[in-house]
């Protein structure tokens, strides 16, 4: 990985804070990008330098993964930072960074998309030889299948959308 000199936090508030706090006692020059609403906070007043991105709404601000790009390179910036949220997650944000020839501090695009759908990153995981709970490799669309195989493994079980994130459509179950 080539050594960075200007880091882009491409986020705000605490985590965009605690990113370039790291960065600045690693000797990197942290740039922040705002929103009109955030052009006072924090994150904008402890960096080196700061850009608008654009109005509040984060689909006209934040999202702008466009303009985030052409902002690093209209400006010798030489590594993004997604933070968490926003653009942390979007493949295709890290591959264009990575085509724009600027270092995506963050997983790959095709780890994203890798381990963003749980049965192939289940499946990943499994071709390592790491040790998985007992549980299925495909998808259920049944109940009367769900139902047996959790018969079989045992309760409780955790039913989970196999491309949910975050914790949402997981259910814990107790009993047939």
């Amino acid at each position: 990985m080539p050594s960075i000199q200007r880091l882009l936090v491409a986020n705000r508030g605490e985590i965009a804070l605690r990113i370039m706090r790291s960065a600045r006692e690693m000797g990197i020059t942290v740039i922040a990008v705002y929103s009109e609403a955030d052009r006072e906070s924090p994150h904008v007043q402890f960096a080196d330098e700061a850009y608008l991105l654009g109005p509040p709404p984060s689909n006209q601000s934040y999202l702008l993964g466009e303009k985030i790009i052409n902002l690093c390179l209209d400006n010798q910036i030489d590594a993004i930072h997604p933070g968490y949220g926003f653009l942390s997650e979007n493949a295709a944000f890290a591959r264009k960074v990575e085509e724009a020839g600027i270092t995506f501090v963050g997983p790959s695009g095709d780890s994203m998309d890798l381990m963003g759908d749980k049965l192939s990153a289940k499946q990943a995981v499994k071709d390592f030889g790491v040790p998985l709970v007992p549980g299925l490799d495909h998808a259920i669309e049944d109940v009367a299948e769900a139902k047996r195989v959790a018969l079989e493994i045992g309760f409780p079980v955790l039913v989970k959308a196999s491309a949910g994130g975050g914790g949402k459509g997981m259910r814990l179950v107790e009993s047939a």
